[in-house]
């Protein structure tokens, strides 16, 4: 009886110290995925999930250890001036995401890759001047993309028609410069322009660099037959000259011959 109980202690000590590793073991986990980024503020509720703010915080990039549940991430008002690819791939329950007042330039290709239960967008306010369609690879949420510097160009264009991005959300984009300049396109909005076609400018400036260059190459042959002509003409004429100087010679040499046969 003695035996039993001892065996029976000591495989509920070897039992209780599982259950507290594992115990301890998820508490790490979850404390891993929901922690929140360093400096940022998150709260949490059971309808909206995790929200993290890091507003303000002269930001310079994008964190990297933000909970991997987030729903909302609020980065406004920071010095961010790039993304990254899959600079939020680690997130795929976000909703929304705001990006507003930074510094942003560029946008890398698959910047946004990962975010397909995103539902909105925010990118106001910043500096991205070049529209393309490979970071919002796959995004279909509505977006915000209003007070950007917007070039207006045929590679503008061609991107809009490549983009799943809610339609509405493509009126935010404003010419601020554009190419050609006498389009008239600046300070309005691209996609309220229909009749604007800016590919067609360019396939026109194609069209007349290529006849420049054709005339180019019509002109070199041009002279180059002219000058193939006159060096023949020149050699011709020698050649007809020499011919012509022949039977004179040779009536000379019959006449001294006649003489020598008469004496």
């Amino acid at each position: 009886m003695a035996l039993l109980a001892d065996w029976l202690l000591r495989h509920s000590v070897v039992m209780c110290l599982l259950l507290h590793s594992l115990v301890l073991m998820t508490f790490c986990f979850h404390h891993a995925a929901t922690s929140c980024s360093k400096n940022c503020y998150c709260t949490e509720s059971d309808n909206n999930g995790i929200t993290v703010r890091c507003s303000k915080l002269q930001l310079i990039e994008i964190p990297q250890d933000l909970p991997n549940d987030t729903r909302r991430i609020y980065l406004d008002n920071n010095s961010i001036r790039k993304i990254p690819m899959n600079a939020f791939a680690a997130l795929p329950h976000l909703v929304e995401l705001d990006l507003s007042h930074n510094e942003l330039t560029q946008l890398e290709p698959g910047a946004f890759r990962g975010l397909g239960s995103l539902q909105f967008l925010d990118l106001s306010s910043n500096k991205l001047m070049n529209f393309k369609a490979e970071p919002f690879e796959g995004l279909k949420a509505r977006a915000n993309l209003t007070n950007n510097p917007w070039h207006c160009d045929c590679n503008l264009q061609m991107a809009l028609l490549r983009v799943d991005l809610e339609p509405a959300s493509l009126t935010g984009i404003v010419c601020h410069t554009a190419e050609p300049e006498e389009i008239g396109v600046q300070g309005l909005a691209f996609l309220l322009a229909p009749d604007i076609d800016l590919c067609l400018y360019m396939r026109r400036t194609t069209d007349v660099a290529m006849l420049v260059v054709m005339f180019g190459w019509f002109t070199m042959v041009i002279s180059y037959l002219v000058y193939y002509v006159r060096a023949n003409q020149e050699d011709a004429r020698r050649h007809l000259e020499y011919l012509k100087s022949l039977p004179s010679r040779q009536g000379k040499s019959e006449e001294s011959s006649t003489i020598s046969t008469v004496v």
